[in-house]
């Protein structure tokens, strides 16, 4: 009698690359309908602009438009068959740090449109750091 010897690949997890975008997209457009209140008190008050983006109406849709990234660039990677642990330890460094640039620009917007209005920013002007 012959032995047979299976190798079972596993499902691609195309669910979470489409839960991952649907995450991250609502995140995304309830960050914008928030920054978009706060812009003119943030940019109208003097106090520190970091102080001013600290509070958890504007930094709760950041962490889930970063977590929306991370499972989608992870589940994506992982439809090409590369492994979990792989994938997530990829996609979280890459996302913390678009993340972070993300909050650093934000941070220098709001900075330009305190001193020069408006009129200040321009689409050259604008470097990472």
């Amino acid at each position: 009698m012959e032995e047979y010897y299976y190798y079972y690949i596993p499902q691609p997890p195309f669910l979470l690359v489409g839960l991952g975008l649907f995450i991250a997209l609502t995140s995304g457009l309830a960050f914008q309908s928030t920054l978009k209140l706060k812009a003119r008190g943030i940019v109208a008050n003097n106090e520190s602009i970091r102080k001013q983006l600290s509070v958890i109406d504007l930094q709760l849709p950041l962490f889930g438009i970063g977590m929306g990234m991370s499972i989608f660039l992870a589940s994506g990677l992982e439809v090409f068959f590369i492994p979990a642990w792989f994938a997530y330890s990829l996609s979280l460094p890459l996302t913390i740090g678009t993340v972070g640039l993300l909050w650093k620009q934000l941070e220098r917007v709001f900075m330009i449109l305190r001193e020069g209005g408006s009129k200040a920013l321009e689409v050259d002007s604008f470097n990472i750091f």
